[in-house]
């Protein structure tokens, strides 16, 4: 329990008058602030006039706006929430938008760990999840994580590896693998076709924080057809590119 004297009343309601702008309501007056937070006119106008002089409102004599200089409070938060809160709304619409199960992971040893995922259907024989791990030798997000360290770090991860092959279609030659990595690093994304499990298809790119720097993976994965694999990429990857560029901005 909070005690009313270790709280400030004048913060929260300027809170309040920063929360009555919205969509459908992004130029308001004192009259209407006043009518939407229950402050009276005087304590609403003090408000709109303090976000106005620290630049976060513009005024017009008449109505109020916010600027954008309002996104630095949102943008914050946002930046200090676990990875795996930020990325699944992102998920969620990706998958409904591409009718393909997606997810995040990161790299932790020789296998990706899952963070996030948002399935739309089960494409492969096992179940993932929050918490599941794949080999990343052989899987789209971990060459993508592969991809980027420096190479005598991938290498080492790779020669570390159980290089089993899944599949007919597993690489197990560890300089074969790297060359994929490579192009990987070269061209932004990578395509795995049916070599962590036999009829499964997957593509992944980077996700980067403002900085530029890798902090996870994003993929989708999707059964074998009768069409070249190549196909993912005209397909998919201009949406996983999408994601990507909106999950920069806010991490």
């Amino acid at each position: 329990m909070v005690n009313k004297t270790d709280t400030i009343a004048s913060f929260a309601k300027g809170l309040r008058v920063l929360e009555s702008f919205g969509a459908e309501r992004s130029r308001l007056s004192v009259a209407d602030v006043a009518a939407a937070t229950g402050l009276d006119r005087a304590t609403a106008r003090r408000c709109l006039l303090t976000l106005h002089a620290e630049g976060y409102a513009d005024y017009d004599g008449k109505f109020f706006t916010l600027t954008p200089r309002t996104l630095r409070l949102g943008m914050g938060a946002l930046a200090a929430l676990p990875l795996p809160q930020v990325v699944q709304p992102w998920l969620d619409q990706l998958t409904e938008q591409i009718g393909q199960s997606c997810s995040v992971s990161i790299l932790d040893g020789m296998e990706i760990v899952y963070l996030a995922r948002a399935a739309q259907r089960r494409v492969m024989s096992i179940g993932l999840m929050p918490g599941s791990r794949l080999p990343a030798h052989c899987t789209s997000m971990g060459r993508v994580l592969l991809a980027a360290l420096a190479e005598p770090q991938a290498r080492a991860v790779i020669e570390e590896s159980d290089l089993s092959p899944r599949t007919a279609f597993s690489l197990t030659d560890p300089d074969e693998i790297m060359a994929r990595i490579t192009l990987v690093r070269q061209q932004g994304y990578a395509l795995i076709d049916q070599e962590v499990e036999t009829g499964l298809r997957s593509i992944a790119v980077p996700v980067l924080n403002a900085q530029g720097a890798v902090v996870a993976a994003l993929n989708t994965g999707m059964a074998a057809t009768t069409d070249s694999a190549d196909m993912l990429v005209r397909d998919y990857l201009p949406a996983l590119q999408k994601v990507q560029a909106g999950l920069r901005r806010v991490l």
